[in-house]
Order: structure tokens, then sequence, then C-alpha cells
């Protein structure tokens, strides 16, 4: 079984992308980050035509989450607990079942903190908290569990080209990290380093200043994956490519393998 994570960066805009590289990769469910339309306006039927069911969390015109799954929904809840008055859409949960038991996938898009002088800042860590208290939650479950999705963190030196330029960024600032690296203490498995640990491994290059052409990217898009998901983990990967195409997100897929059959 397939899963993927990809902030597109507006549904409407990478639509053709998404459909084409789904028909290349041809993964079992997909967490979408930044879909950025209303629930009414998500373009179902391109999706549904290959044989996904649609899940989905919008909002207009920013953020907005979907999970798109080959299998049944079982269950299907959105909204990151802790906060009522957050009507960010980031956050998207759907449980399915497959033959070997129920496997829990949320889809996460954590806010991105700048400018770090502003509310936006203690906003993404408030976010960081409230998604660690819901992993610890779900943690004892003993189930596994994929939490898919832009995090808007890079978890160290290694996932950036050129550390010095991020050094003041939210995304790299030592709270975030420290915070990230709290949230895979807790028992989560980085899937993608778990395979490797070479360099340039990136998910993500601005479209200014010629970041892709120069390779100066960084990773911010991790599946982290809970103990029975990661004994589960055949391996992962980066679909780098997808950035080379026609009118691309800035961010590109990354994907697992794990040893599980739909029923």
């Amino acid at each position: 079984m397939i899963v993927a994570t990809w902030n597109v960066n507006s549904i409407r805009q990478r639509g053709e992308n998404l459909v084409a590289w789904l028909r290349e990769r041809q993964p079992d469910i997909v967490c979408l980050q930044e879909t950025k339309t209303q629930d009414e306006s998500f373009p179902r039927e391109p999706l549904e035509a290959l044989g996904y069911n649609v899940a989905v969390h919008g909002q207009k015109t920013f953020n907005g989450v979907a999970i798109l799954s080959k299998l049944p929904f079982d269950e299907v809840t959105a909204r990151l607990p802790g906060d009522e008055a957050d009507d960010h859409a980031r956050f998207l949960e759907a449980v399915v079942s497959t033959k070997t038991g129920a496997l829990r996938v949320a889809s996460i898009y954590l806010p991105n903190g700048n400018p770090t002088n502003t509310d936006k800042y203690p906003y993404k860590l408030k976010w960081m908290d409230r998604l660690f208290k819901y992993t610890r939650e779900r943690l004892a479950l003993e189930e596994p569990l994929v939490l898919a999705g832009d995090y808007n963190a890079i978890p160290s030196g290694a996932d950036v080209h050129n550390p010095e330029l991020w050094v003041n960024d939210a995304l790299f600032l030592p709270t975030t990290r420290a915070k990230f690296r709290a949230l895979t203490n807790l028992g989560l498995t980085d899937a993608i380093r778990a395979v490797s640990d070479e360099g340039g491994l990136y998910t993500f290059w601005d479209y200014q200043a010629g970041a892709w052409q120069k390779n100066n990217g960084i990773r911010i898009d991790h599946l982290l994956l809970s103990p029975p998901a990661a004994d589960r983990l055949v391996t992962a990967g980066i679909d780098k490519h997808v950035r080379s195409w026609e009118k691309p997100s800035d961010h590109v897929p990354a994907w697992i393998e794990l040893a599980l059959e739909a029923r």
C-alpha cells in the first residue's frame, strides 16, 4: 500500500498535474494540503474517476486539506482538537480498513509562522503543542498511524541546502526544531530518514531567485509513522521530478510503501 502527501498549492491550478501524478505513482491514499478551495468547489470528479474516495476540509483562497483513498472511509474527522476558536482548515483525519486492521491517516498543514515578530509564530507553536497532544493520545491506540503533510518545519541542517539562509525563519528556528523533535520523540518514525541519510532530499523549492534551478531546497513535507506503521514500512521516496512539470507546485509529493493490503 502506498500512502503519499503533497502540498499542491491550489487544487484548481494543479489539477492536471495531480491527475498525471496519480496515474504515474498509483498511490492508495493521498494527503493533500493547500487545496485553497471551499468544500463545494473541490474538483472531485477527475479524482473519483480514478477510483478515489474524496474527503475534504477547505476554506476560500487559502489553507485547505484533503484525503484521497481507494479504500472506503470508515471515519473522517476535520479540525485538530484543542482550540475551538481556530477556524483554519489545516487538519483532516481518516480511518480505513485493511486486511490486518484499521489504518489511521491524517493530512496536516502546519502553520508557517512567519513573520516571527507577529502573532503568527505563537500560533504556530500552539498548533504544534496541540498536534503533540493529539499524537500522544492516538499512539495509545497502538494502531498503524501515518501523520502526513506539510509541517513547515526543517528538522535539521541536513534537510536544507543552505542553512544560513534560514536561521531566522520560523521553519528553522531552534524552538520549531525542538517541538518537531519532541513530536517524533513520542515514538514516531520519520519515514524518509528511515530509508536514507543522504543530503539533498528536499520537498520544497521557492518560486523565487532560481531556487529550483540551484537546488536550493528544503525538506518540510514529512510522513511520520507510529510504531505499528513503522514496522510495516517497506520503502519511502520523494518524487522530485514533479517540480520540473509545467505550472508546478513549489512542493513535490513524498510517499511511503507499507506492507498492508486492502480488504
